[in-house]
């Protein structure tokens, strides 16, 4: 048999499926942020590093952004098991307290999220490493950004190495 001709019952797929929501074109249903009891993201958090990105489109990170994000992490020797990525564009009321409580992160990226529009107290330049309220944060452009400007991402490189002792 096969691996592209294998066909699965309708209750496996939908099991497979249970998490996902589908958009129709007549259709459009949203959940309202109180009805999300925990916060859905991608990665492990083996490390407690946290990466904020907003992309409205997708639910965490597009293709693209992904594979550079996933570059630059095993540059670094990370993985995505080392990390938690949240898209705040799934959980615009949600404060920064209640991400730094369920993740815990000793740093925190916020890639295209200026610091007070994360809800910080304080606010600071871009690639300068701002500890608050024991994590450390950084801020940076969105990785789109990032991905197609080399002044930019060596600026990141450089914030990196010194983070992670490369």
């Amino acid at each position: 048999m096969e691996l592209n001709s294998i066909r699965l019952p309708a209750s496996v797929v939908a099991d497979l499926y249970k998490d996902t929501l589908v958009e129709t074109e007549n259709e459009q249903k949203t959940i309202p942020v109180q009805d999300i009891k925990e916060f859905i993201y991608l990665g492990s958090n083996k490390k407690n590093i946290l990466i904020c990105v907003k992309y409205p489109s997708v639910l965490h990170v597009p293709d693209e952004q992904l594979s550079f994000l996933v570059t630059m992490l095993t540059a670094c020797k990370l993985s995505l098991a080392d990390i938690a990525i949240v898209n705040l564009k799934n959980f615009p009321d949600q404060s920064y307290k209640k991400l730094i409580k369920k993740f815990q992160p000793g740093i925190a990226f916020l890639f295209g999220i200026e610091p007070v529009e994360f809800g910080l107290p304080v606010n600071f330049p871009a690639y300068q490493l701002q500890p608050f309220n024991n994590c450390s944060f950084l801020y940076s452009p969105s990785l789109d950004e990032l991905e197609s400007d080399k002044l930019l991402k060596s600026k990141l490189w450089v914030c990196l190495r010194k983070i992670f002792s490369i």
